[in-house]
């Protein structure tokens, strides 16, 4: 029986198939960019940083001795040395990104803070306007609740499993006519029937998140304006990389 391989003509030929090639390209060029752009600040990653992460990603896969980590290694086909090459490409991205940015991002949150505040919303959506108002009524009347009507009446599947919880959403997350509505409503107030291309919408404000910039939100803002960063200085270079080739 011949073994079973897959050769790496026949990987990137899947890739193409598959639309996927053009995404793992683009990668690699923002690889390419973020090494540049480091070099020229002089920002490294030490042997000893290294180390470290190699230390975390073990405990979190809880390989605990050497022969787990081989193992590990042998079944996601790569070597020690590709592992740290990884590791030290995204702590140099990391790097970058801290560098460029970390002092803009309070600065970010400030001026768009209502963009950072969230809604614990509750939400039904039903075609017909006349057992939207019915419904509405009922709920008021209290001989329905809200839970109760959107797990018999919503259009969606999984709201009506939830019961018609949407999660924690950013205002900017909503259209804007209907996060002006919502975050004007007080916590356990009902939105009045709002219609939309999808129906007609009941939300039901379980409570306001004001926004904060915690640790986790500082990653997501530096996170954000460097994949702008990075998408910007990828354009530039490849639009200056043609205009060269144009210009011979």
């Amino acid at each position: 029986m011949n073994k079973l391989a897959v050769a790496s003509d026949e990987i990137i030929a899947f890739l193409k198939k598959n639309i996927h090639l053009k995404e793992i390209y683009q990668g690699g060029l923002q690889q390419k960019v973020i090494d540049l752009a480091a070099r020229e600040r002089g920002i490294i990653v030490t042997p000893e940083e290294i180390q470290a992460e190699c230390d975390r990603l073990r405990h979190e896969k809880r390989l605990e001795k050497a022969s787990d980590t081989l193992a590990w290694l042998a079944d996601e086909m790569i070597t020690a040395d590709e592992l740290e090459a990884g590791i030290c490409d995204r702590l140099l991205a990391q790097k970058l990104s801290e560098h460029l940015f970390s002092q803009e991002v309070e600065k970010f949150f400030n001026q768009n803070r209502l963009d950072f505040e969230q809604v614990s919303l509750y939400q039904i959506i039903i075609p017909s306007e006349r057992v939207v108002q019915e419904l509405l009524y009922q709920i008021e009347e209290k001989e329905i609740s809200f839970y109760e009507a959107a797990h018999l009446y919503d259009l969606d599947e999984r709201r009506r499993n939830q019961c018609g919880y949407e999660g924690k959403l950013y205002r900017w997350s909503l259209k804007p006519d209907i996060a002006a509505v919502i975050f004007s409503a007080k916590p356990f107030e009902i939105v009045p029937p709002i219609q939309s291309e999808q129906g007609y919408h009941l939300f039901w404000v379980e409570a306001f998140i004001p926004g904060e910039l915690t640790p986790e939100r500082h990653q997501e803002i530096l996170d954000r304006m460097f994949k702008e960063w990075l998408a910007n200085e990828l354009n530039y270079m490849l639009h200056n990389q043609t205009n060269c080739a144009d210009s011979r």
